[in-house]
């Protein structure tokens, strides 16, 4: 293994360069070129591969900064289909003029299944990204318990998951993905600010953050201290949620909800499906889910009980939605994020010169640590070869409680009670730095461009 390429595909997340960071740092070690594709797949479908050398003579580019969140390397949501064997084989051509013996790509379970594409012609390997938490198996065999069953959408079938069974911390393939550490710490941020405006304004406040299909970020959130959190995995009853809400208003006179993008009713439907869209990769993305849920407490609890408690003249007055929304991937990835997703890069590239083929790097918690292994990627997939996202474990949710169970709160200690480095308080200070109201922003993309190479155009 004499070089490797690297590429980003996907949304991005705070800990993309730290991954790059890593990776090159372990190229280095063992005297291998890195090469990254800049935006993702989408690079390898142009003809001239766009494409930056990250260590030239072994030393990494300084613009590989491990704190910068995003990624120098671009990514885009376009995908190769296994399905296309023109396509693929073009890409594979393309990368042996590059004289790469080996692939590296940072992603999630689409790109996933775009890297398996091409490992019929290229060793590759996965070093798992998302800030959803929603890349891995709760255990190795969660995968048998897929169904498919009919249904009257396009495909005349939907996938549904049985009840799983119980099992303990070590047994979880992939134990968390860089990026939802600082997913995290962003979003429980967001909750302990958006309180106080509730508590001063005797208000209901509901906070909207991301998870489509995974409830992992909300439970972190608990963090931030909200009254109650709703997630996907678990429908709510209405009457039983509504009694909390009015409850909780009579204590304290305000109330802070924490909402999951992917919440759903009791037969299973995306509670916000009424304002439900498609995001480029073809996801759903269920913007309606906080609205919902502001539109029920206002029409279930009504403008009589605001009034009587001269707190609002109506109920739509009394509760508010805010989404979280992007800032939950952005910015500088906090020290857990940082230090895993470094090793799991470092991982992938161990993985490929050791002469492993279409597997993923995975962190795994044994014995009260983490240790860095992988697993075949196939064994992500259920019978009829499909990757599905991880869903949160029930026994990570107290549904009457709307809160983290007893489980779950092990299983966020686990990962957040060293999660903060001081650098990373220090940084906060930074902010305040007098040359950021005199020097413009300098945009990591302007070194970039200059680094990019291309290949010569193809013969026709």
């Amino acid at each position: 293994m004499k070089r490797i390429g690297i590429l980003t595909a996907g949304g991005d997340t705070p800990a993309l360069n730290a991954t790059i960071h890593g990776a090159v740092a372990r190229a280095n070690q063992l005297r291998i070129e890195a090469v990254g594709i800049m935006k993702g797949f989408s690079g390898l479908l142009n003809p001239t591969v766009p494409h930056v050398f990250l260590n030239p003579l072994l030393q990494s580019i300084p613009e590989l900064d491990p704190t910068y969140g995003g990624t120098l390397l671009g990514a885009t949501r376009d995908y190769v289909s296994g399905d296309d064997t023109e396509t693929i084989k073009r890409v594979a051509e393309r990368l042996g003029r590059l004289k790469i013996d080996g692939l590296i790509c940072i992603g999630g379970d689409g790109t996933l299944n775009g890297m398996q594409a091409l490992g019929t012609q290229i060793p590759v390997v996965l070093a798992p990204k998302t800030i959803d938490n929603d890349l891995g198996l709760n255990y190795i065999d969660e995968t048998t318990e897929w169904e498919r069953v009919p249904a009257s959408n396009p495909r005349g079938y939907i996938y549904r998951k049985r009840p799983g069974r119980d099992f303990s911390l070590d047994e979880m393939v992939n134990y968390c993905t860089p990026g939802f550490a600082t997913g995290v710490y962003v979003s429980a941020t967001s909750v302990q600010r958006i309180r106080t405006t509730a508590e001063s304004h005797r208000r209901i406040a509901i906070v909207e953050v991301m998870g489509r299909d995974c409830g992992m970020l909300a439970l972190g959130t608990a963090y931030g201290q909200p009254d109650l959190i709703l997630v996907p995995e678990s429908p709510f009853d209405d009457d039983h949620l509504v009694s909390r809400v009015q409850s909780l208003l009579e204590i304290q006179k305000h109330v802070v909800i924490v909402v999951s993008e992917g919440i759903v009713d009791h037969e299973g439907r995306p509670f916000g499906a009424v304002r439900a869209s498609t995001d480029p990769a073809g996801n759903l993305v269920y913007n309606g889910a906080g609205e919902a849920i502001r539109d029920l407490l206002v029409t279930r609890i009504g403008d009589d009980y605001f009034r009587e408690t001269r707190r609002h003249p109506s109920a739509e007055a009394a509760v508010f939605v805010r989404k979280v929304g992007h800032t939950q991937r952005g910015g500088r990835p906090i020290l857990f994020d940082r230090f895993t997703a470094s090793q799991l890069g470092g991982k992938a590239v161990d993985l490929l010169a050791d002469g492993f083929q279409d597997c993923v790097a995975t962190l795994q918690y044994r014995q009260g640590g983490y240790v860095l292994d992988s697993v075949p990627a196939n064994q992500l997939r259920d019978r009829w070869g499909v990757i599905h996202a991880r869903p949160m474990s029930p026994s990570f949710y107290d549904p009457t409680r709307f809160q983290p169970s007893p489980k779950g709160v092990e299983y966020l200690h686990t990962i957040f009670q060293n999660a903060l480095g001081a650098d990373d308080v220090e940084a906060i200070r930074s902010l305040f730095d007098t040359g950021h109201l005199t020097r413009p922003y300098y945009s990591i993309n302007v070194d970039i461009h200059k680094r990019i190479r291309r290949l010569p155009e193809e013969a026709q």
